[in-house]
């Protein structure tokens, strides 16, 4: 017995081989016997998940991580060296860190599971002669399935019986425009050329959109060309996010620099001759200080605002890092139907027989527009001619639309919303239809035979189809409500205009009437098209502008793919299209040598938009993926960032992505972009602040320790910098509002170091600055050569200025606190308020003065420190405006030199 066949192969077949080769009955379809013994050869019609790993197991995976490593060797150090406070510290920030990434996780990790959703719990089945209702997941192959209109295909099926039969494959191939089927069998050397070319097989899951037929099982489950798209999806990996290999990075540095203390100071032990064992154990706490233990709640903090923010601008980030990935894609690779278009196809030109043209706005299966002929709204009988071609379009119409859903062909929907923003939609009910000749690919052509509700006598035909077959079967057109021969010169003038609204991308249906075939009259055409979204060109030239590429994918063709294009902006001067079959016959190798040059991909596979993506990675780019359907899912998951559509998405492709716009706009990805860069901006900001403060710290520590200083600071000051260090004003860093310039800077490079030199030479300036000031206060306060409440206080409070002047300068790399505003980040004005308000009750109020070992300072006294501590800030203001080339404020300079333009024009 053969198992099962694949499309291509049942597809080159007739229905009557493919009966033979599956041993069943057109008309008794399987019996138990029949059943039973096929079941113990094939699983269900439904996808087997691979054994996951246990809730404890993922966790635990969660502290792989090389910055929890470093903190987890630090947190067990400081036990063994009895600090148990920084253990708990250490201890409770990695609980933290790990806890938020795995439930936000855990939540999205549900891509395979969604592919069972789009098989259906039930279909009908001819099993034993008699037509059930069985639950799909049951079918073998060989069960002879009945598909009515708004069925889901329940497994790969080869049609026996179609009766205008369409179905909907958008989500499966890309094509907009719902596939009429056939019953007979396709030649070998067509079927081989991809799913789109077998017409006599529906594919599982997709959808019945008009007709009804009759079909054999010839695959199910993972056997079926929709579970070609599950192992595939099963193969791939989600990569690992730029941010992640940053924070990777940033911990195998931070483990060197730790190893690096730990050497320099046993060196110097060692040359003074001190205990090898006492200066291990002074290295080695000194290291573990250094280790930052707030930054990894601080990247998950500003993560998930990030996340937060988005989710206001109507995006739904699945994962922390992915919102910073987008700061970092250079390509985005984006599906045509249903994401730069509607999916929803639109009447957009009006043509009657005499010559009227009329425009219609709006888009979407509602009476959301106008039609307009010149500067005249077209209103009922307003324009006879016009009405004409309304007319017949929604009588000649299987469709229906209740509320946006549509039931039918989507062409058939464009013509009744046509009639609807017209003030006609009530016209079909005017007629009383007796006859119908359906659509086929032979004909191109439906017609109807009908009678006025209030003239029973009178016989009327509406004909709709291709203007050829439209114009060859009419013998008159319609000429100011008059019959005028339709000459082969008034063809060739009708075709012209036809011409001319198909090279613009739109596709064109003509209409006639009369009271039968031999006297029909041409009335006119219209031109449909799935238009463009709203705001897509300019969210295309907005993210050209900023340095990223968009490239289209599509499953259509190329006619309709590069007209898209060209309306949406797409740059094809200096860019190829390619075919999906152009790329299955070159290697990976030159898929990867051309992929940089090309702007459209069509007519592609599954299998060659993965490809696709693959060849872009491997270019080094990193790569967005946009896509609704559930042959854009795989693609979606291999992408560094996988971007679906919510309202028209499927549910495979929403679970594939890692980003879903939730209102299907296009221009949130600019958004999202900003978001991107500015979170790594403030992280990097973050980094600075805290490792300059702790080399600060560590500095006078390790004086004091090394050569045998008083030392400074006493114990709870310490921690109480180290609060500071990792609290309120460090962590309102991260939510710094994203800079408006951002979107304008390129791409940031995977490779770009977190600590490159640039940051390191800000973090050593600050750092020299603070510990230089500290140590100036407290050895000319100890002017006795005594240590006293004073001096520490003083030295104290003065790390402490330090701290936020420092804080102050790290809101930004580049631009002047002038520049970006004192007040925009009012978190930040809170926790430094809170701070010095802090430090100040740590001064002033007497039992904290016990607990700080802490006295009164004059009013002085404070001052002298702002002036002497505020200098970390004024040196990293000078520092960007030299770096800025002696621009203080160049939002101020450009309104300065647009007054002195305006008044030197007024002179």
């Amino acid at each position: 017995m053969m198992t099962f066949l694949n499309s291509e192969t049942a597809s080159s077949k007739s229905f009557e081989e493919t009966c033979s080769l599956l041993k069943t009955n057109l008309l008794l379809g399987l019996n138990e016997h029949d059943i039973s013994e096929r079941r113990k050869l094939y699983s269900f019609n439904e996808f087997d998940m691979k054994n996951e790993d246990p809730l404890w197991l993922k966790y635990l995976e969660k502290f792989k991580e090389p910055m929890i490593i470093l903190l987890l060797g630090s947190a067990l150090i400081s036990i063994l060296m009895r600090q148990f406070d920084d253990a708990l510290s250490i201890t409770c920030a990695i609980l933290i860190v790990v806890t938020v990434a795995f439930f936000q996780e855990y939540r999205s990790e549900k891509a395979l599971d969604e592919l069972n959703k789009l098989v259906p719990p039930s279909c009908n089945c001819i099993r034993n002669g008699e037509l059930h209702s069985i639950l799909a997941r049951e079918l073998v192959p060989g069960d002879v399935i009945v598909l009515n209109t708004g069925d889901r295909v329940p497994a790969d099926v080869r049609l026996f019986e179609a009766i205008d039969l369409c179905i909907d494959e958008s989500s499966f191939t890309g094509e907009s425009e719902p596939c009429a089927k056939t019953i007979d069998p396709i030649p070998q050397e067509y079927a081989c050329k991809g799913i789109l070319a077998r017409r006599n097989i529906c594919f599982m899951g997709t959808l019945v959109k008009n007709g009804h037929g009759k079909g054999i099982v010839i695959s199910t489950g993972e056997n079926s060309e929709f579970g070609e798209i599950f192992k595939m999806m099963q193969s791939e990996e989600a990569p690992k996010t730029p941010l992640q290999k940053s924070m990777d990075t940033l911990g195998k540095q931070l483990s060197f620099y730790s190893f690096g203390i730990i050497g320099l100071i046993m060196f110097i032990g060692w040359l003074q001759g001190r205990p090898i064992l006492e200066m291990f154990t002074i290295s080695v706490s000194l290291a573990v200080a250094a280790i930052p233990e707030g930054l990894p709640i601080v990247v998950t903090v500003t993560l998930a605002l990030g996340v937060i923010r988005m989710a206001k601008k109507k995006a739904i980030i699945k994962k922390l890092p992915i919102v910073e990935t987008l700061g970092c894609v250079n390509v985005i690779c984006s599906d045509k139907t249903g994401t730069l278009t509607t999916n929803e196809m639109t009447v957009r030109n009006i043509i009657s027989s005499d010559d009227l043209h009329a425009e219609v706005t709006g888009t979407g299966y509602i009476a959301d527009g106008i039609v307009r002929c010149g500067n005249v709204q077209v209103r009922y009988n307003s324009h006879p001619s016009l009405f004409k071609v309304i007319e017949i379009g929604s009588v000649c119409n299987n469709a229906h639309i209740f509320d946006r859903q549509v039931t039918g062909q989507p062409t058939d929907a464009s013509l009744l919303t046509l009639a609807m923003k017209a003030s006609y939609n009530e016209i079909r009910n005017d007629y009383i239809r007796h006859e119908e000749w359906p659509f086929n690919s032979e004909n191109k052509w439906m017609g109807v035979r009908v009678s006025p509700k209030t003239n029973h006598s009178l016989s009327l035909l509406f004909i709709k189809g291709a203007i050829s077959e439209v114009l060859r079967q009419s013998r008159y057109y319609n000429f100011n409500g008059q019959n005028v021969e339709l000459t082969d010169e008034k063809c060739q003038h009708f075709l012209t205009h036809a011409q001319n609204l198909m090279s613009s991308g739109l596709r064109v249906i003509a209409m006639a009437s009369g009271t039968n075939f031999s006297d029909l009259s041409y009335a006119g055409m219209v031109g449909i098209i799935d238009p463009p979204r709203d705001g897509i060109r300019n969210a295309i030239e907005s993210l050209r502008k900023s340095g990223v590429q968009v490239k289209m994918i599509t499953g259509d063709a190329q006619e309709t793919a590069k007209t898209i294009a060209n309306r949406v902006g797409f740059d094809l001067m200096m860019k190829k299209c390619i075919s999906g079959e152009e790329i299955s016959k070159m290697s990976f190798h030159d898929l990867e040598n051309i992929v940089s040059d090309v702007a459209i991909f069509y007519r592609t596979t599954p299998k060659q938009k993965l490809n696709i993506i693959k060849a872009c990675k491997n270019r080094g780019y990193i790569v967005g993926m946009t896509g609704d359907g559930v042959n854009d899912s795989v693609a979606l998951k291999s992408a560094d960032i996988g971007i679906a559509m919510g309202k028209t998405g499927t549910d495979v492709s929403k679970e594939a992505a890692d980003m879903i716009l939730v209102d299907d706009n296009f221009s949130t990805i600019i958004s999202a972009i900003e978001e991107g860069k500015g979170i790594y901006y403030n992280i990097r900001n973050f980094v600075r602040f805290q490792l300059s403060t702790s080399i600060s710290a560590l500095s006078l520590i390790a004086f004091s320790t090394v050569f045998h200083f008083p030392n400074p600071l006493n114990a709870m000051q310490i921690l109480w910098i180290n609060i500071i260090m990792d609290g309120p004003p460090a962590q309102s860093l991260g939510v710094e509002p994203v800079d408006s310039d951002v979107l304008k800077k390129p791409p940031r490079r995977i490779n770009e170091s977190m600590i490159n030199l640039g940051l390191v030479g800000n973090i050593l300036i600050s750092a020299l600055l603070i510990v230089t000031g500290t140590l100036y206060v407290f050895y000319k306060e100890m002017e006795d050569g005594k240590v006293t409440h004073r001096d520490t206080t003083m030295t104290f409070t003065c790390f402490v200025f330090f701290d936020m002047f420092n804080a102050l300068a790290c809101r930004s790399q580049h631009k002047s606190v002038f520049k970006i505003g004192f007040f925009s980040n009012k978190a930040f004005l809170f926790s430094v308020g809170g701070s010095i308000l802090s430090q100040l009750m740590v001064i002033y109020f007497p039992p904290l003065q016990k607990i700080f070992q802490t006295e009164a300072l004059s009013f002085y006294d404070l001052i002298s420190l702002v002036f002497l501590t505020s200098s970390v800030w004024i040196v990293s203001e000078l520092k960007k405006f030299i770096n800025n080339g002696f621009t203080f404020n160049s939002d101020l300079s450009k309104k300065t030199n647009v007054k002195t333009e305006k008044m030197d024009f007024n002179v």
